[in-house]
């Protein structure tokens, strides 16, 4: 298959498993602004097309999310940015984010979550809020992605998923109502078969919302293990840990290989499965993941697809 839109030439390996190459077909990437500055060329490194993901951590300007968002829709990027409605004051704030995102770096495209701070900054304190302020709809933004947790959450639920269910019931319904083209985007988890019951759970639900799931590239296991126990990682963080147990293991660097192939796998075996699109949290590295992604046959997806 034919390589697009690269400016530099990446051959595709001949060991690439035909499902899992299928499977990495538009893959995304989030970045921060932080780790961006520290990739000279993204062509090089990225096919153009691909949705990269801007994380909003707390703190950061405004300004500095703009700024990157620019810089990759001048690159040719479908850019997305984080709105975490918690450290969004109020709606005034959420309007000059929205027009300065189109006015810069035409953003059309966006993940509302609630955001990790314990306390909101203001009237906002969850996606839904968001969206029912109707300021996405009327700035033609294409596409509002949401947050989904395979594993649960414990900030929202301590026990359970009960209210996690019940914001992914509205969001459907709001799908259903609106114009809106969605998706959930995931946590990233490392077992392929609680992600798989979880996946069907939705259907089961009548939550017909695709799910891109997450998944951590490649990276140091201490280096996973550190983001996987701060972002809340459930019981699949086990996976990691038994690796940390094994002295051959502790200082080789984790691959997501077998979880991507059995995805890839059950995705082939089950074409209607709710799972479409693989979203890359590239703990390692940008240009560390990237290579990973085109080992694999994620170089030559194709990113102009309209899913």
């Amino acid at each position: 298959m034919a390589l697009l839109n690269f400016r530099k030439k990446v051959e595709t390996p001949a060991e690439v498993i035909p499902a899992v190459e299928a499977f990495l077909q538009d893959f995304s990437i989030e970045v921060m602004p932080r780790t961006a500055e520290k990739v000279e060329d993204f062509p090089d490194l990225l096919p153009k097309g691909t949705r990269v993901y801007i994380a909003h951590i707390e703190g950061t300007p405004i300004e500095e999310m703009v700024a990157t968002a620019a810089r990759l829709n001048a690159d040719g990027y479908k850019v997305m940015p984080h709105f975490p409605a918690r450290i969004i004051k109020d709606r005034a704030t959420l309007a000059d984010w929205i027009a300065r995102y189109q006015g810069q770096a035409d953003v059309k495209q966006a993940l509302l979550l609630a955001g990790g701070v314990a306390a909101p900054y203001g009237e906002f304190s969850d996606s839904m809020q968001l969206m029912e302020t109707g300021l996405f709809d009327a700035a033609g933004f294409e596409r509002l992605h949401v947050a989904g947790h395979p594993e649960g959450n414990r900030d929202i639920d301590v026990k359970g998923t009960a209210n996690v269910d019940a914001a992914l019931r509205w969001k459907n319904d709001f799908q259903t109502r609106t114009d809106a083209k969605m998706a959930i985007a995931t946590q990233f988890a490392f077992e392929a078969k609680p992600i798989i019951a979880w996946a069907d759970s939705l259907r089961d639900a009548g939550i017909t919302i695709p799910v891109h799931i997450g998944i951590a590239g490649p990276a140091k296991l201490q280096t996973l293990i550190k983001f996987a126990i701060a972002c809340g990682v459930g019981p699949s963080l086990k996976v990691l840990q038994k690796r940390a147990m094994d002295v051959t293991k502790l200082l080789l660097p984790y691959e997501p290989n077998e979880i991507i192939e059995q995805l890839a796998a059950h995705k082939a075996e089950n074409p209607d499965f709710n799972i479409s699109h693989v979203h890359f949290f590239p703990l390692g590295g940008i240009k560390t993941n990237a290579t990973w992604t085109h080992a694999h046959g994620g170089a030559s997806a194709v990113p102009a697809s309209a899913t």
